[in-house]
């Protein structure tokens, strides 16, 4: 899960109204192509969209009409409406192998499931529940055989109108190639459940680092995803968290992102890597669930 390790910043008033602007209707733009992507990685014909046409007095609405309400539909999704659209896809990428993934994007939902009889499990039991309430694990396992769980995640999102960078008093954080040996001694340093949260190893832009001496002690950068998404990913050693270097790194990967036409992505659990995120403009969108289903439960198909 990468974004989640950085600095245990402390509530501000800036984090407030970040906070309150999170609340604020999602931008459409935003919106759709945030769900362009979960749509591509669930790898199988899906939509958070509604499945049924508008109509109008004589029946289905004329090309134009139908393009608008489409539009239309693909913004409101199901919102107040319970349970995802379930897909059978043994090669999603909403969560691991062999595990079935929830994502929940601006009122709508899609899951997908890792066998034909996990997806008709997975439909029966989630018909019924809130599409706000898809990604809660305490739901989740109540209407779910369920033998593990990853997440929830939040899902933000930046706009280059809404960015707002990062200044720090050590100046610009500095660009290194992701196979420098200075930014490889950070992950060297890191402890490995951090160094795995962090999605850092995985990186294809630039590592973007601030030095203490010369040892890099902070860094960030992102992993081109589908769909023109840069996943923004941090790690600040544990020694240096607190001082707010994991906004001012992932401050220069985001705008590196954004100059390439990329949309930011940040996916996170902890409250103090989220509260980075809405310090440079993200919004949250939704969140994602990954659940691993007991074989007894599904008849050992699960393998």
């Amino acid at each position: 899960m990468a974004a989640d390790r950085s600095d245990a910043d402390t509530d501000t008033a800036a984090d407030a109204d970040t906070d309150a602007e999170a609340d604020a209707m999602p931008d459409s733009a935003l919106l759709i192509r945030a769900r362009g992507l979960w749509e591509a990685l669930a790898d199988a014909p899906v939509s958070f969209a509604p499945s049924s046409e508008p109509t109008g007095p004589t029946g289905p609405t004329g090309r134009a009409g139908a393009a608008g309400a489409a539009g239309a539909a693909r913004l409101a999704g199901t919102a107040g409406a319970p349970g995802p659209a379930v897909v059978f896809s043994p090669t999603s990428a909403l969560c691991p192998p062999s595990w079935a993934g929830i994502v929940v994007l601006g009122g709508a939902a899609i899951a997908t499931a890792p066998t034909e009889s996990a997806a008709l499990v997975l439909r029966r039991a989630l018909a019924s529940v809130p599409v706000e309430s898809l990604t809660r694990p305490e739901i989740v396992r109540a209407v779910l055989p369920v033998s593990d769980l990853l997440g929830p995640a939040s899902l933000a999102y930046l706009s280059s109108a809404e960015f707002r960078p990062a200044s720090h008093p050590q100046g610009a954080a500095e660009p290194l190639a992701s196979a420098h040996p200075d930014f490889q001694g950070l992950l060297r340093s890191a402890e490995p459940g951090d160094l795995a949260e962090s999605g850092m190893e995985e990186i294809t832009s630039p590592a973007f680092v601030v030095r203490e001496g010369t040892d890099v002690v902070a860094a960030a950068g992102y992993r081109a995803w589908p769909a023109q998404t840069a996943h923004v990913c941090v790690l600040t050693h544990p020694r240096w968290r607190g001082r707010r270097l994991a906004r001012h790194t992932s401050s220069a990967a985001v705008a590196h992102a954004l100059a390439a036409g990329l949309l930011p992505q940040w996916r996170a659990r902890p409250q103090a890597s989220r509260r980075v995120a809405r310090s440079l403009g993200f919004r949250e969108l939704g969140s994602q669930l990954s659940v691993r289903l007991e074989v007894d439960a599904l008849g050992g198909t699960l393998g």
